[in-house]
């Protein structure tokens, strides 16, 4: 993912910056402590598609 389209999104919940994880392909909400997946490099801003992250993930 091009770093001058992540810095365009915004987590669709909260309205703050989102954190790019290469290696799992998603987008971290640390605030609303969800992961957005990215799927054949499309994000998919979807509450219902994301999954939670867990304390340990939202505390690095």
């Amino acid at each position: 993912m091009e770093k001058k389209f992540l810095d365009l999104l915004i987590c669709p919940i909260t309205k703050k910056p989102l954190e790019y994880h290469a290696d799992t392909q998603e987008l971290w909400s640390k605030a609303a402590k969800l992961a957005f997946p990215i799927r054949d490099g499309i994000p998919i801003m979807l509450e219902q598609e994301a999954r939670e992250l867990s304390d340990l993930e939202v505390k690095s």
